[in-house]
């Protein structure tokens, strides 16, 4: 029957193409608009650790003070006093210091010129913890951390530039003048957003590619590398670099600070640790408030450095909002074209045909004019994707991609929609009184 039901779509098409033709293209448009949008605001909303992202926290504390806070929230990084102190104490599974940075790298390569490359000091759970691939080799310890070891751990983009690709690991570069032997080689690891070092890199770079080069955090302190963002509440702290051992001990956050933690009760007891550990702050002298702490987890802080850009979300609204409007006239172009079957629609129930199956009839033909609308949608989606870096900035554009599930969906929609446009002129169309309809005609 919904055969049957088909081919009377196609036969009546046949007889309204105009009104056929205009409200395909306008569903098409529509729906296209829609998800363009929805597939950058997929890509730039999208879990970056789907398995761990419950598991791994960001503790938080405020060392500066409620006259330096933003509404009484503690800044995104940590002093290098509090990350060392949570580093020392161990109190969680698995925890990681990092900071990003920038290196000066020289090859022994003459046909490779030296280069300014970003990268970050972690310590060492930092590639457990992350769950991150590795290519070839793979990091290093807790006593390469304890000893300043000069190794480093290279992007796969960075071999294949220095090494042909080839296994590198115990070769050795040159960073800002010294050597570091390659303890590996990343696999392909470039989370999007770039949430781990969001403090010390920079929200504003949140899906920038992640860095080429990780050295240990111990060797970078000594060295003096400084993280790209430092946050210190009065200038001369940050200006007496020349001190460095003043600088450190000094209250500027600059160090992000993750934790693992299996279970809600791990986390409650961590967030009761730092509290405690404020609290002796206090009662030391060095803070003069409250213990004032944070501890979300990856999602929650997702939400919380509000990282999805303005762009998307609003080129999210606005393309609703012209779908909602598409609909409107879908809905007044499928009204007048059932209406003027009213004399078709008049002679069925004459002949005994039901409402219920006047509506079956004319959603199934809605359905059918939806699937047709839904495949010019996913052309234009696949064009709009194809385009998305004309309306979006390059580091999010190249993000957006059409897959199965996006047509799908595109398609879904598309149908869903126009059904759900019909409801209306259906209904209207299954009011006609047979007797008038059998009488003016």
């Amino acid at each position: 029957m919904g055969g049957y039901y088909i081919v009377l779509a196609l036969r009546s098409s046949a007889r309204s193409k105009a009104l056929t033709t205009l409200a395909i293209v306008l569903l098409g448009f529509g729906v296209s608009a829609c998800m363009v949008s929805y597939a950058v605001f997929r890509a730039t909303t999208s879990d970056p650790l789907p398995t761990k992202s419950s598991q791994l926290y960001v503790p938080l504390i405020d060392n500066v003070g409620p006259s330096y806070t933003d509404q009484g929230e503690p800044h995104w990084s940590l002093s290098y006093i509090d990350a060392m102190a949570l580093w020392r104490a161990r109190k969680a599974s698995r925890l990681t210091l990092l900071y990003a940075t920038k290196w000066q790298l020289e090859s022994d390569n003459p046909l490779v010129s030296a280069m300014s490359l970003g990268g970050d000091a972690v310590t060492a759970d930092f590639f457990s913890m992350f769950d991150v691939p590795f290519r070839f080799g793979g990091g290093w310890t807790a006593d390469d951390d304890a000893h300043d070891a000069t190794v480093a751990v290279i992007s796969r983009h960075l071999n294949e530039t220095l090494f042909g690709g080839k296994n590198s690991v115990g070769q050795e570069i040159r960073l800002d003048g010294q050597l570091f032997r390659i303890s590996g080689v990343l696999g392909d690891w470039n989370p999007r957003p770039r949430f781990f070092d969001a403090g010390s890199h920079g929200t504003v770079y949140n899906f920038d590619d992640a860095g080429d080069i990780y050295i240990p955090f111990t060797r970078a302190t000594d060295m003096k590398k400084d993280s790209l963002v430092v946050y210190c509440p009065t200038a001369s702290w940050l200006s007496d670099k020349s001190n460095w051992n003043g600088y450190l001990h000094s209250e500027c956050d600059r160090i992000d600070a993750w934790v693992e933690l299996a279970t809600p009760a791990d986390a409650d007891h961590y967030r009761e640790y730092l509290r405690n550990y404020a609290a002796e702050q206090q009662r030391l002298g060095r803070f003069s408030w409250a213990p004032n702490i944070r501890l979300r987890n990856l999602t929650d802080s997702l939400v919380y450095w509000d990282v999805t850009p303005p762009a998307s979300t609003l080129s999210m609204l606005v393309s609703a909002s012209f779908l909602l409007i598409v609909l409107v006239n879908v809905v007044g172009l499928m009204l007048a074209r059932f209406m003027r079957r009213a004399p078709e629609i008049g002679i069925r129930r004459a002949l005994g045909a039901s409402r219920a199956v006047i509506y079956r009839q004319f959603l199934i033909e809605a359905a059918t004019m939806g699937f047709v609308g839904g495949l010019l949608g996913v052309a234009l989606t696949l064009l709009g994707v194809w385009g998305a870096g004309g309306l979006f900035e390059p580091t999010i554009a190249r993000l957006v991609h059409a897959d199965t599930s996006l047509i799908a969906l595109t398609v879904l929609l598309a149908m869903t929609a126009t059904v759900a446009a019909a409801l209306y002129p259906t209904w209207r169309a299954a009011q006609t009184q047979p007797a008038w309809q059998i009488k003016i005609n």
